[in-house]
């Protein structure tokens, strides 16, 4: 099967690349490399390169739609996104052109080609916003309420899809994602807590917790949220999905157990809660287990483990 993933130079997209071509598929990566890595690709080019293929494409550039169409692909996972909420309060307008004029860039190339689907990566804390604590962990059927322009535009991507899907008959499936963590996340992503975390501990620095570290969330590991995506491809069509674990987490216990990972008793250092973060997040994922036969099969302890000996092997 040939596909593209766009952001696939990226944390997710590199691991998803990493499934697909294992599975024995041809990929195209479009990515403008503004967050992603070619280092997240070389193991990837190296091995498999025939079945490889890198376009430096900005969502942003017209011919992102000329890239796509000509990549006669069968599925387009689409990762590629702004992806910073506070980056988005900043310059919404900016935060729009990537994630919904970018998205409408990438439909229209998947229009003028063979694309038999498109798998989306949305934001599932975004996307369904401050909800009532006694709903959690959140189902699909969960009103949309986000609060940032970040999760707007996902918002807004999301109902592209939908009426692509019906004018065009492109089949697609919605991909909620909880807290992403896992080796080759960028430790300077507001959203990557794990990664900051094992970065500073593992060189003996103090973390900070933003207020009272109450706050939870639902971390699913990214060889976890790759299947899912794969999964996704060949099942589900017309679906929104939630791919999490269920489980909160908060960022207190979070960091008790990274910290005694690494033999590390010292406190964090606690600051000012940020403006708009979420109380409480957990996404129910129980329609993707029924319908997508997906389930995560990766525990928290064991994915940190994981992350701390890829974080530990990447700075020797």
């Amino acid at each position: 099967m040939r596909t593209v993933v766009t952001g696939g130079a990226g944390f997710i997209g590199s691991a998803l690349v990493d499934r697909l071509l294992s599975d024995g598929h041809e990929v195209v990566v479009v990515d403008d490399f503004s967050t992603g890595s070619h280092t997240n690709l070389v193991d990837a080019v190296s091995k498999v390169g025939e079945r490889l293929t890198v376009e430096a494409v900005d969502l942003r550039e017209s011919r992102c739609t000329e890239v796509i169409a000509s990549a006669d692909a069968e599925v387009i996972f689409h990762l590629g996104a702004q992806a910073d909420v506070r980056s988005s309060v900043a310059d919404p307008h900016g935060d729009a052109d990537i994630n919904i004029l970018g998205t409408i860039r990438v439909l229209e190339g998947a229009r003028r080609s063979r694309v038999r689907k498109i798998v989306f990566a949305a934001s599932g804390g975004t996307l369904y916003g401050e909800t009532d604590p006694s709903l959690l962990p959140l189902a699909e059927s969960i009103p949309h309420n986000p609060a940032s322009p970040y999760g707007a535009s996902k918002f807004a991507a999301g109902v592209y899809l939908r009426v692509y899907g019906s004018l065009y008959g492109l089949h697609w499936t919605e991909l909620a994602l909880a807290n992403v963590y896992g080796p080759r996340q960028n430790w300077g992503g507001e959203t990557g807590v794990v990664s900051i975390f094992a970065t500073q501990l593992l060189a003996g620095q103090t973390c900070t917790i933003f207020g009272s570290g109450e706050q939870t969330r639902d971390f699913v590991f990214v060889d976890d949220v790759a299947d899912a995506f794969v999964a996704a491809s060949m099942r589900g069509n017309g679906y929104l999905f939630n791919i999490g674990t269920g489980v909160e987490t908060s960022i207190n216990d979070l960091y008790r157990m990274m910290a005694e990972e690494v033999d590390n008793p010292g406190d964090p250092l606690s600051v000012i809660e940020r403006v708009g973060e979420l109380e409480r997040s957990a996404l129910n994922p129980a329609l993707a287990g029924h319908l997508l036969e997906w389930r995560p099969q990766v525990g928290l302890r064991d994915g940190l483990r994981r992350t701390f000996d890829w974080l530990a092997a990447a700075s020797n």
